[in-house]
C-alpha cells in the first residue's frame, strides 16, 4: 500500500471562455468543494448531472513547488452517510463545472466557476514527469498560466469574489511577458 500521496505535475492558464466545441452545455461534471477553515482540507462533492449519481471525498491538496505546478493530493472515498458525518466541517464554497476536452491531442481539463466566481475559467494540463510538464507549450486560448500562483489555489479562491479576479489579472497581465516569451528569456 502505498502511504504517501504521489506527486501531480500540472499547468494551469486563465482562459476567457471554453474553446470551441465546449459550450456551457457540452458534458461536464458539477464540484462542489468546501474548504474547511484552519486546514488544507476540502470536501468535495462531485454530481454527474446526467446519470444523477453523486461521488463524495474528503481532500487533501498540497503544494509541492510554489513556483510550478507540482503538487500531493490525498484523497478518501466516503458514502453519503460518511459526508454527512464530515458536512459539519463544511467551510465556505466552490462550484464549478467541470469539462474535459482534447485539443491538439492533449486532454485538457477544463473548469467554469459560478457562484461568486462567475467569469472565472481555467484550462489544466496534467503530466507524467516534471520535464513534460516543464516543455509544454501553452494553447493558443491561454490568457496568463497562474500554475505557480498561489492566489487561484482553492483555498484562496474561496475568499474571492469576481472581481477580485480581474483586480489580480490586471496586476499579472502588467508583468507578464508577451505570449511566446518566458522572463528567462
Amino acid at each position: 500500500m502505498n502511504k504517501t500521496a504521489p506527486s501531480e505535475f500540472y499547468r494551469l492558464f486563465l482562459i476567457e471562455k471554453l474553446p470551441e466545441p465546449l459550450t456551457p452545455a457540452s458534458s461536464h461534471l458539477q464540484l462542489f468543494d468546501n474548504y474547511i477553515d484552519g486546514t488544507r482540507l476540502r470536501l468535495r462533492k462531485i454530481r454527474d448531472p446526467y446519470t444523477k449519481t453523486w461521488t463524495w471525498a474528503l481532500q487533501q491538496h498540497i503544494r509541492v513547488d510554489g513556483d510550478h505546478g507540482i503538487s500531493k493530493l490525498s484523497e478518501i472515498h466516503l458514502d453519503e452517510a460518511e459526508y454527512e458525518i464530515f458536512s459539519r466541517f463544511e467551510g465556505r464554497e466552490i462550484r464549478k463545472n467541470r469539462y474535459f476536452h482534447e485539443v491538439d491531442q492533449v486532454s485538457f481539463t477544463f473548469d467554469a466557476y459560478l457562484g461568486a466566481l462567475f467569469g472565472l475559467c481555467t484550462a489544466r494540463v496534467d503530466f507524467d514527469s516534471d520535464a513534460r510538464m516543464e516543455a509544454f507549450m501553452p494553447p493558443p486560448f491561454a490568457i496568463f498560466e497562474v500554475s505557480g500562483d498561489e492566489f487561484f489555489n482553492g483555498e484562496q479562491l474561496v475568499t474571492k469574489l469576481f472581481s477580485d479576479i480581474r483586480e489580480h489579472v490586471a496586476r499579472i497581465g502588467s508583468i507578464a511577458p508577451p505570449p511566446g516569451e518566458t522572463a528567462d528569456e
